[in-house]
């Protein structure tokens, strides 16, 4: 069983050193994934996708992703370009994180017109379709909704697509196109939100032939990690808070073999250090749980 295990990095721009620092920990201590999120109308935060063509290219085997892509401020075409880029330049590390778009007023003082919901979710769809069409070689695509004319594909597969979904209406294109689905607000399996969510992704993937474990789980998971074991490791809402790393590898252990977890990608919280609490998540947790599954 293949679960994978990532960071969500620091982005802050005057933290350059650290954040490479900390990717190439994270590459020879094994993880899976860097994650970077997308908020460029904010003036102190690293682009991901600069940030993640030089996290690949000083790496080696840890897989990168924009968690999640603005798809409002990425053109879809463009951001097809990117990826088929990225996953060369990195031999396959690319995985292509999407979400509909949020926070309109900031999207807005970028110069982009605000449109209705279903509207962002239709785009959210169509351009999962054209990533894919202008992936893996074949014939020149006409694609009259975003008006592309005769445009050659990549020889290159197309990226894993992964999704920060919400809405009905996005959950149900994340059924029908991705491969994976990140749960928003760091939902994780026990929540309501997983519960109500999760059956309209499984719906819509069976209702154009596809297998609901065809789109993995992956969550966004803060959280502390404690030399010593705490006294409970929920809180009162049961929100998951952290503990010690035996702690970690029994509930994310449970979370694989009893509800399909397909990968976690950490968001440290407490006072510990970023390089202590990602050492303990690369050396002790990670392996202890994937040694547990297997």
């Amino acid at each position: 069983m293949n679960v994978r295990f990532g960071y969500g990095s620091p982005h802050d721009i005057r933290a350059t050193a650290d954040i490479l620092r900390l990717a190439e920990q994270a590459d020879r201590d094994g993880l899976d994934l860097f994650s970077l999120s997308d908020h460029p109308y904010l003036p102190d935060l690293l682009d991901p996708y600069a940030t993640l063509a030089f996290v690949l290219g000083r790496t080696s085997r840890i897989s990168a992703l924009a968690n999640v892509t603005n798809l409002p401020l990425r053109p879809a075409p463009v951001l097809a370009r990117t990826a088929s880029s990225l996953t060369a330049l990195s031999g396959g590390r690319f995985v292509l994180g999407l979400g509909a778009g949020g926070a309109w007023d900031k999207i807005e003082s970028m110069g982009v017109p605000r449109v209705r919901p279903a509207e962002a979710v239709e785009a959210f769809e169509q351009a999962m379709i054209l990533v894919r069409r202008l992936s893996g070689g074949g014939p020149a695509v006409t694609d009259p909704y975003h008006g592309v004319t005769a445009l050659a594909p990549s020889q290159l597969p197309a990226p894993p697509i992964w999704t920060g979904s919400n809405g009905p209406r996005s959950l149900a294109a994340t059924g029908r196109q991705a491969d994976g689905w990140i749960p928003g607000h760091a939902a994780d399996w026990l929540s309501e939100r997983y519960r109500e969510s999760r059956p309209i992704i499984d719906e819509a993937a069976l209702s154009v032939g596809r297998k609901p474990a065809d789109v993995a789980t992956i969550y966004n998971f803060p959280g502390r990690i404690t030399a010593q074991p705490l006294d409970r490791v929920r809180d009162e809402a049961g929100r998951w808070i952290g503990g010690s790393p035996a702690q970690w590898v029994e509930e994310l252990t449970g979370a694989v073999l009893d509800h399909g977890a397909a990968g976690f990608i950490l968001f440290p919280q407490g006072s510990d250090s970023f390089e202590t609490t990602l050492s303990r998540w690369s050396q002790e947790v990670a392996p202890a749980v994937r040694a547990a599954v297997s």
